[in-house]
């Protein structure tokens, strides 16, 4: 641990939760963008592309600010201190964004996915590893990235609520400019606050690690030590459950297309057709559905947070990180039975609001089961001289769902959408079944070597 760093977060961790509001303010705001935009036509101020265009080009633009932090956190790992990097992240996604607002074809779309990615590798791992830095006591990082996860969610919530009313009131290309001016204060406002951060960040992780290993030493570290055994299991005890995240990133990301597609559908009258988004006269932006999501999660995350503490002072140690998604998965699967039930009781007359609205909280409940103790099981388990590769990893994760969730939604998009909906129920609650009944084994491979499993 860095000499100068604060014990309990200080200011330096509110910069950072601050960086990440904004952050993800336009994230969420240009995912939601990029399906409404490519489709609608020039006269609604789109580019008027076939709908499988934007599913495919949203699913990469997720699928590629999650693969950057990757070679992002190998940069701040080895060579540059994590807060130098961070601000230059942020300024490259703002140059992505305004692409994205002066955007004619495809072409233009890629280059701003292309942006915003390398952007993202450089400011997401490293600002999840600086907020690890700012705590010495692994006890407090659950809390705190679950506080993270909620200002996080509330950049979400603001984000696409605001951006939905701009884009019925001015049209979607003005959100993509804001996202961008959004983004550069952003990066202004970080490098401002460079110094409550301290030492934290300001160094390549491998360097403080090492450094840190030769003051608690007899004898200096040597700069090459291999991993011990411990830490070649808790790596891959990393591994094992980011590969099970991405089987929920894959249907979490996906079950927003059929939200915008399917229960958004209206015909050439401008009436909805599956589900009435009208309420007192009043048409909702599906980017609400975003907002219930950052909402929720806003509000549960303190009291999951808590539950989750609790839970902690069993005699057991409380649920695993294995256990914990194991119960996400389950309960995205029956978000999807949800879905599944909307579209059979409607019997063929738009379907009532509430169905969604019950969707999207199975949904933000799966999620916060688990994914705010991500970041933080990796702080506490990961091998120093590789936190950020290993922060890197829990997003590859998302790489993989990002990649996937389009093209697949592409297929599905074509079957029964009761039938769908079930299959993808079926599937998430047995492999959350399976995971539970695996947790014995990898739960062991985070515990010290001495620990031998029972008969």
């Amino acid at each position: 641990m860095d000499s100068t760093v604060k014990r309990k977060g200080g200011l330096g961790f509110w910069i950072c939760n601050f960086a990440f509001t904004l952050e993800r303010f336009s994230f969420y705001s240009v995912k939601w963008l990029i399906v409404q935009f490519l489709i609608a036509t020039a006269a609604n101020g789109g580019l008027g592309v076939a709908k499988e265009n934007g599913a495919t080009y949203q699913s990469f633009f997720v699928a590629f600010t999650y693969l950057a932090p990757l070679f992002g956190s190998y940069i701040s790992d080895h060579f540059v201190g994590a807060k130098y990097l961070v601000p230059i992240g942020m300024a490259l996604i703002s140059i992505g964004y305004f692409f994205g607002f002066r955007s004619s074809n495809l072409t233009d779309v890629a280059i701003m996915i292309a942006l915003a990615s390398i952007g993202t590798g450089l400011f997401k791992p490293q600002t999840n590893s600086i907020t690890g830095k700012l705590f010495s006591d692994p006890k407090d990082l659950d809390m705190a990235f679950s506080t993270q996860y909620s200002m996080v969610n509330l950049g979400s919530f603001i984000g696409t609520t605001s951006v939905g009313l701009i884009a019925g009131a001015r049209g979607y290309r003005i959100c993509f400019l804001v996202c961008s001016i959004v983004m550069l204060v952003n990066a202004v406002m970080f490098f401002l606050g460079w110094g409550p951060l301290g030492e934290a960040g300001a160094k390549p992780f491998k360097d403080s690690a090492e450094a840190a290993a030769s003051k608690e030493t007899i004898k200096t570290a040597e700069p090459s030590r291999p991993l011990t055994k411990i830490e070649k299991q808790r790596v891959l005890a990393i591994i094992a459950v980011s590969l099970f995240s991405s089987i929920f990133w894959i249907f979490w990301y996906l079950a927003y297309l059929p939200v915008y597609d399917h229960w958004g559908a209206m015909n050439d009258a401008k009436e909805f057709i599956n589900m009435n988004w009208k309420l007192f006269g009043f048409t909702i932006p599906t980017s609400f559905f975003d907002s219930e999501n950052g909402l929720l999660c806003i509000l549960l995350g303190p009291v999951l947070g808590l539950l989750w503490a609790r839970d902690a002072k069993r005699p057991g140690g409380g649920l695993s990180i294995f256990k914990h998604t194991a119960l996400g998965m389950g309960i995205l699967g029956l978000a999807f039975v949800v879905s599944a039930f909307a579209e059979i009781t409607r019997a063929g007359r738009p379907a009532s609001l509430l169905w969604v609205v019950v969707f999207g909280f199975c949904l933000s409940l799966g999620e916060m089961t688990f994914s705010p103790l991500g970041n933080s099981f990796i702080s506490k388990f990961a091998p120093g001289k590789l936190l950020s590769a290993m922060m890197a990893v829990w997003t590859f994760a998302i790489f993989i769902a990002g990649l996937s969730y389009g093209t697949l939604y592409n297929i599905i998009s074509k079957m029964p959408f009761a039938a769908a909906s079930f299959g993808i129920a079926i599937l998430l609650i047995v492999l959350a079944a399976v995971l539970w009944i695996m947790d014995r084994k990898l739960n062991s491979l985070i515990t010290n070597d001495q620990v031998e499993e029972t008969a």
